[in-house]
């Protein structure tokens, strides 16, 4: 004896739906993960740019040292070397310009996120963002995970059609 598939008018609970699913629709809890990420990305762009003014300390060691106020006076009369200064004030400046940046973008990434707006620009930056142990490497591949939902890919404007090519909606 063989069964008898299940009809679309049974009352069969486990029955498979026969037509098309409806199309991937932006729901509350997409947009509710989307709020939170933007939230947690601005936090985590605070403590990046915390993070990066650290190294201040060692731009007001290397202004002391070519300023002169490090000098000993019984050192034989020898001037100290102010290029040690120059590097203790330069390359300090470069790593908290780059880790301001850095924060900006993460910021900026949050606002993208929570106005449902450059969603390639909020994907560069969660992988980005992975490089930042522990913090930014759980919210990168959070917003990596959320991002890839087709519903979200809808939310940002993209079809259903072109969300798995990759192309925006026209």
């Amino acid at each position: 004896m063989t069964a008898i598939p299940p009809q679309p008018n049974d009352n069969n609970p486990f029955a498979q739906p026969t037509s098309n699913p409806p199309p991937d629709r932006p729901r509350s809890e997409d947009i509710d993960q989307l709020r939170l990420l933007s939230i947690f990305h601005y936090v985590v762009g605070g403590i990046l740019a915390l993070i990066s003014l650290f190294p201040i300390i060692h731009v007001v060691i290397g202004v002391a040292i070519v300023s002169g106020a490090l000098d000993d006076a019984n050192a034989n009369g020898s001037p100290s070397p102010a290029i040690f200064g120059w590097f203790f004030i330069l390359f300090p400046a470069l790593m908290i310009g780059m880790g301001m940046a850095m924060a900006c973008c993460v910021m900026v990434a949050g606002r993208k996120l929570g106005s449902h707006q450059g969603y390639t620009y909020c994907l560069v930056m969660a992988g980005v963002e992975c490089m930042f142990m522990p913090f930014g490497t759980v919210l990168g591949v959070f917003t990596i995970l959320v991002l890839m939902r087709p519903s979200v890919k809808a939310l940002f404007g993209y079809s259903a059609s072109s969300a798995s090519l990759g192309g925006r909606q026209s």
